[in-house]
């Protein structure tokens, strides 16, 4: 999944994955949109610590690019009014997560980033079982 496919195979993976993700979100509940969220985030924090380690530099800024819109759009959709203690909870663990990849990505420490992947499976685990 991971190797390169040179540029035509690249395109094509990217039209499939665009397909795929609008097929996913078309008609899906709030609950399954943040779900969706949370398995892109996974996706795109995992190819992070496996592009780190391969010192593939260009996938690792890719991929900590799309988990840093995740992180901050997971963020953005919290309802502070409502989630009180629970959302601070969570913006709290987006920041660090955000943090740990900038550390990851400063310090080329997939370790930093595995730590981030870690917090965010724990939540998104959660999510899923709620619904």
């Amino acid at each position: 999944m991971f190797y390169n496919q040179g540029y035509a195979g690249n395109m094509a993976a990217r039209r499939y994955a665009a397909v795929h993700s609008g097929a996913r979100t078309q008609g899906a509940t709030p609950h399954a949109l943040v779900k969706i969220l949370f398995d892109e985030l996974l996706i795109a924090l995992e190819a992070t610590v496996l592009a780190e380690r391969q010192n593939d530099r260009l996938k690792v800024s890719d991929k900590q690019a799309r988990a840093m819109s995740i992180l901050f759009a997971l963020e953005s959709s919290l309802d502070f009014d409502k989630g009180g203690d629970i959302a601070i909870g969570l913006a709290q663990i987006y920041r660090e997560a955000r943090r740990l990849l900038l550390v990851g990505a400063k310090e080329r420490n997939a370790e930093a980033v595995e730590q981030a992947r870690v917090m965010i499976d724990e939540i998104a685990d959660a999510w899923g079982q709620i619904g």
